[in-house]
């Protein structure tokens, strides 16, 4: 069975890595939801298989991570996988709309 490690010295500079990648990967699911305005174009797009990537890619991130976080990192994560994985939620509905509108 794999061991678990701990970060006993908290080094502050992997904790700033982790929580940039964090907010990376959290600002582009945004950028796919259509949240944010994508830097290249200036437009808000929506990319919904691009959005569950970043989410996905957060998902497998908490899980590869537990028990090897600070309580502030893991809040963190939560708190971007739950804000993003209901912003998906969102979008997929009001793109589901027009569609079930259509047919009647």
């Amino acid at each position: 069975m794999a061991e678990v490690q701990k970060d006993t010295v908290g080094n502050r500079e992997d904790t700033l890595r982790f929580l940039d990648l964090v907010g990376l990967f959290s600002t582009q699911g945004m950028i796919a939801l259509g949240k944010l305005a994508n830097p290249a174009t200036g437009k808000s797009e929506k990319n919904l298989p691009a959005a569950r990537l970043f989410i996905d890619m957060l998902d497998m991130l908490e899980r590869k991570t537990k028990g090897n976080l600070t309580a502030d990192e893991t809040k963190i994560l939560r708190s971007s996988l739950t804000d993003l994985r209901l912003m998906f939620v969102e979008e997929a509905k009001s793109e589901e709309k027009p569609k079930t509108e259509e047919k009647k």
